[in-house]
């Protein structure tokens, strides 16, 4: 077996000029563990593909997807640390079939992402952008035309309350909202005990007055929010998404927004990306849009980055690592075996 454990970086990490966006993103933890050596791939691809990773034994994956043809031949393969929470751009089946573990990040996702949700709530709520506009436009007596709407008394409901929208309820605590919840999998003591209520999809839908999409893209949720449940929403409600934009129906998103069925959106992510630049969604006014990027901070990055690296060098050592996403690949025989082979060496995190 080979003694240098091999790590393969994807190049989105990198700026056009060739350097890091936010500092080492956790790569300084790669650089000093003995035995361990780091790369970025040759190239930048939507999809990796299969002759680009067949020599790693780990990959650090920020956006490109991988496929069942990604992994053909990867043979030294045992972990792919995606950067992020979300892995619907992974085949996890195919890591899965073969005995790679596939790990996720959330716990430095948790706190950025739910800032960013707070940070939608209130710009839209105090209508920042159009009173920016305003502002650079000499128009100062047109800011009565614009009055905001305090959060206090509000409804605040969150559409899945999993690891980010139970921080975004405790980030909103101050701000004395009612807090709702649709969430199928968790236990309504335990909601209880949050201080949140748990109701129905479309109860949260017609009571709320920011509902924000914090759950993750399944089958299930694929345009969870579509125009009939878009029709249950206040005309003075705001819808904030910054999860996958698949789970909302765009189209009739744009028709209510158009249309004032709804107050507002604020959208970090699209069915589509990067978003069409002749997208009509992008010609509205109430509407405030961000890159899938809003939350990408020296923190987001800094935590999300030493999570997936701490990741890979537990796998190094012969460690099994914190949030596996498919533990079902642990049974498999050839990734037991690299286990165990690793073992033997002496690397720390």
């Amino acid at each position: 077996m080979n003694q240098t454990f091999r790590v393969g970086v994807t190049r989105d990490f990198l700026k056009p000029d060739g350097t890091l966006g936010f500092g080492d993103v956790g790569l300084s933890l790669l650089e000093e563990a003995p035995g361990v050596e780091w790369e970025f791939l040759a190239e930048n691809t939507p999809t990796l593909h299969a002759d680009q990773v067949q020599e790693y034994d780990a990959l650090l994956v920020l956006a490109p997807s991988v496929t069942a043809d990604t992994l053909k031949g990867a043979d030294h393969l045992s972990i792919l640390a995606r950067f992020g929470v979300g892995y619907d751009s992974v085949d996890v089946e195919a890591c899965t079939d073969s005995g790679v573990l596939l790990t996720i990040t959330p716990d430095g996702v948790r706190r950025p992402v739910a800032a960013s949700v707070m940070t939608f709530i209130l710009a839209l709520s105090h209508k920042l952008l159009i009173k920016d506009r305003l502002t650079r436009a000499g128009r100062w007596s047109e800011k009565m035309d614009y009055m905001g709407m305090g959060v206090t008394g509000r409804t605040l409901g969150v559409v899945g309350m999993g690891n980010i929208g139970r921080e975004v309820f405790t980030l909103a605590k101050p701000f004395g909202m009612h807090h709702l919840t649709y969430e199928p999998y968790v236990n309504a003591a335990d909601v209880a005990a949050a201080g949140v209520e748990l109701v129905s999809l479309d109860e949260l839908l017609r009571r709320s007055d920011f509902v924000c999409i914090c759950c993750a893209l399944t089958p299930e949720t694929h345009h969870l929010i579509n125009a009939e449940r878009l029709a249950l929403m206040k005309e003075t409600a705001y819808l904030i998404n910054a999860a996958r934009g698949p789970i909302v129906d765009q189209a009739a998103l744009t028709d209510a927004l158009r249309e004032r069925r709804i107050q507002g959106a604020g959208l970090d992510v699209f069915e589509q990306e990067p978003v069409d630049p002749n997208d009509p969604i992008l010609t509205l006014d109430n509407v405030i849009v961000t890159p899938h990027g809003i939350c990408w901070t020296d923190e987001c990055f800094l935590g999300n980055g030493q999570s997936a690296c701490e990741s890979i060098l537990d796998v190094a050592a012969g460690r099994i690592p914190k949030n596996v996403v498919n533990r079902e690949a642990l049974e498999h025989p050839r990734l037991q075996e690299k286990l165990s082979q690793y073992g033997s060496r002496e690397v720390e995190r």
